[in-house]
């Protein structure tokens, strides 16, 4: 809910944990101290500030701070001292300067995503607790090697950025499980697939909106060359949190035919806006998403509706999906790289898709990363096995099935990454569950 300034100073707002103001502020309200004993997220999107006062250091309970859409060219070093600060976001603003010692002790989730930055400070090693780092759509060239030290990292945007190498170390981090590169001079180029059938925009007719993602817009379209109803996603065009949209278009068309995939029919060309499209296989509304994006409390994990509850072998059937949907990417050198079960979905049966490309990338199978990659894909698995397991109903289960499941989530998410098991090796255990 927004707030107005009116009210802030009136008064009538003290006491309040939240505060979000969007009118046009130049200037950094002093107002906002009056709050600063309970004040604990703060949205000031959505505004022309390009500056901070050193009297924000007085809301010491503050724990989320939001600036997306401002004029910020420099990132502020003030917040250091918002001891309780765990969230920071300053998507699309021009920021090309990140002072070193900027980033309060507490940091876990870190949004720099569509500015101008060149260099992360090596002090970035010092966020112990990091889970959340967003830098996508940057100019950054290369990765501070003191970003090793964050052990607690577990998803890492770095897509369209300038980075001229691809650190080996950073695929040795402990709790790494959803990592996007694509988009840098670094990342493995493959050809683009230009045997891929397009089909006019002028053959279809849209109807109504089915969903929209940071990526672009998916709409049911009547296809009157097939005389049937289809899917068709409209990119946008811009940088997303998770990459490039041509990366993504580019990754769902290699992925190939799957049951566990949506089926990709062509692409789109001659849109009047220039802009690029696919055609995909329309779902039955019978399916739904498995579970929901993290919030700000869980950071890096899916939250789930508690009426959502599986038997044993729903459970057994979507994770072994998943596992053949996965195996059959990284055969082809593709990495997901957002295997949420917030992008998987699923249906009464069990029946289930993976979707949702964005973070997808590609990289060299010959390559000497190419194992630890697919090992750091193996943890986002291991996550999603705890989420069924989690969903599963307990009350007629057998006790043999148990003791295997947690095996298997422990293998997936040992910290030592080269000794993860292949998806295909996880699909073989799943397969004598």
């Amino acid at each position: 809910m927004k707030n107005t300034l009116q009210e802030l100073r009136s008064g009538s707002l003290m006491g309040s944990k939240r505060l979000k103001l969007a009118c046009g502020l130049k200037q950094f309200p002093e107002e906002i101290l009056s709050l600063a004993k309970t004040l604990e997220i703060l949205d000031l999107s959505n505004n022309h500030l390009s500056e901070l006062p050193e009297s924000i250091s007085q809301l010491q309970r503050l724990k989320i701070i939001f600036f997306e859409n401002n004029n910020f060219e420099e990132f502020p070093k003030v917040l250091q001292k918002c001891p309780e600060l765990t969230m920071i976001g300053f998507k699309s603003n021009q920021i090309h300067t990140v002072p070193e010692n900027a980033f309060p002790s507490k940091l876990r989730w870190l949004i720099l995503t569509n500015n101008r930055i060149q260099k992360i400070p090596k002090s970035i090693g010092t966020c112990f607790w990091l889970q959340k780092c967003a830098l996508a759509g940057n100019q950054i060239e290369a990765l501070p090697s003191e970003m090793a030290n964050c052990v607690n990292l577990e998803l890492l945007r770095i897509s369209a950025n300038k980075l001229q190498s691809i650190p080996e170390w950073l695929f040795q981090l402990p709790k790494l499980s959803w990592v996007a590169f694509a988009g840098n001079p670094a990342s493995y180029q493959v050809p683009k697939n230009n045997d891929f059938e397009s089909f006019h925009w002028n053959n279809f007719i849209l109807k109504e909106q089915l969903g929209e993602g940071a990526s672009g817009m998916i709409s049911r379209a009547h296809w009157t060359l097939k005389k049937e109803d289809v899917a068709v996603k409209v990119f946008k065009g811009a940088v997303t949190s998770d990459g490039l949209p041509e990366d993504e278009m580019e990754v769902s068309i290699s992925a190939g035919s799957h049951q566990n995939l949506i089926e990709v029919l062509g692409k789109i060309k001659s849109h009047p806006e220039q802009k690029s499209g696919l055609i995909m296989k329309l779902i039955s509304p019978s399916f739904v998403n498995l579970g929901n994006p993290p919030n700000l409390e869980t950071c890096t994990r899916d939250v789930f509706d508690e009426k959502t509850v599986f038997t044993a072998k729903e459970s057994l059937k979507v994770a072994k999906s998943i596992a053949s949907a996965a195996a059959q990417l990284h055969s082809r050198g593709i990495n997901h790289g957002d295997l949420y079960a917030h992008n998987i979905l699923v249906n009464a049966q069990g029946e289930c898709l993976l979707g949702d490309f964005g973070a997808a990338m590609f990289y060299d199978i010959n390559s000497t990363l190419a194992h630890l990659i697919q090992r750091v894909e193996i943890r986002a698995f291991g996550c999603l096995l705890e989420d069924l397991w989690n969903l599963i109903d307990k009350n007629k289960l057998e006790e043999n099935l148990l003791t295997k499941w947690q095996q298997l989530i422990i293998d997936c998410t040992i910290p030592e990454v080269s000794l993860r098991p292949s998806f295909s090796e996880v699909l073989g255990k799943l397969n004598h569950f």
